[in-house]
């Protein structure tokens, strides 16, 4: 005895991929494929996260207290020679090696500042367009699923107009189910999205602390072979010094703020 329907054995017939559509109807393609661009960007971001995020390592730590013990003695250019496949993948042992060789090559601490700074932006710019992605899919996919909603109620409504409101159950079961799946698969595509970008944005946000912790306690000490400035008066030193730790603000970039505080 056969209990399986003629639909559902029609819908055995096919694959996954198939189902899903022939539940949803065509929101639900928009919805696989967006689904799986935003898989491809976070697998892209983890991978490109694990080679290239700044990393503030064990050999960072040791030529930053090196710099803060002599900075007249440190060689930062050392530390990048001997570093490895990924000490030289790390935006962040640039960014302080060619930091302190500026600092100890030129009076000019203003101008070394200002390269620090956007530097340090430029570190964190590859992650802001894949961090958007997912923040758009997590938005796009409720919508995308009450338009779902919205059209299979329509079809519902339009097999009831089309016989004079004597519809029976199976003929008002079919858009009512495509409502109710496209609705449930948008929101299951939104919340791990939105979970992961809340995730990468608080990573964004620790990182972008450790950059500037770093470039603080490097801005903080100045070798002392530097020789200074005759027309900088006490009173600018002291402004620049107060200030070292607001100087790498991200206003000029709204949306490196927002994603990397």
């Amino acid at each position: 005895m056969d209990s399986i329907s003629p639909a559902s054995a029609a819908l055995a017939q096919h694959g996954p991929l198939a189902q899903l559509i022939d539940m949803g109807g065509p929101v639900m393609i928009v919805l696989i494929a967006i689904a799986v661009i935003g898989l491809v960007t976070f697998v892209y971001l983890m991978l490109f996260g694990a080679l290239y995020a700044p990393r503030y390592t064990r050999k960072l730590k040791h030529l930053i207290q090196q710099w803060q013990s002599s900075p007249a003695d440190t060689r930062p250019e050392k530390v990048r020679e001997q570093a490895g496949f990924l000490g030289r993948c790390n935006p962040l042992m640039h960014l302080m090696v060619n930091t302190m060789s500026a600092c100890k090559g030129t009076a000019n601490t203003t101008a070394v500042r200002e390269t620090a700074v956007r530097d340090a932006q430029h570190a964190l710019e590859p992650f802001e367009a894949p961090l958007k992605i997912i923040e758009v899919i997590a938005a796009l996919a409720p919508l995308l699923g009450l338009l779902g909603t919205v059209m299979g109620m329509m079809e519902a409504f339009s097999a009831m107009a089309a016989t004079d409101g004597r519809a029976n159950a199976s003929q008002l079961s079919g858009g009512i189910y495509e409502a109710l799946t496209t609705t449930a698969a948008g929101l299951v595509i939104a919340i791990p999205f939105a979970a992961l970008a809340a995730w990468v944005e608080f990573r964004l946000r620790r990182i972008h602390k450790v950059i500037n912790s770093t470039l603080v306690s490097v801005f903080n000490v100045l070798p002392a072979t530097e020789p200074q400035p005759v027309t900088e008066q006490p009173t600018v030193a002291a402004e620049q010094a107060a200030q070292a730790s607001h100087s790498y603000d991200t206003a000029d970039n709204p949306r490196f703020a927002h994603a990397a505080g």
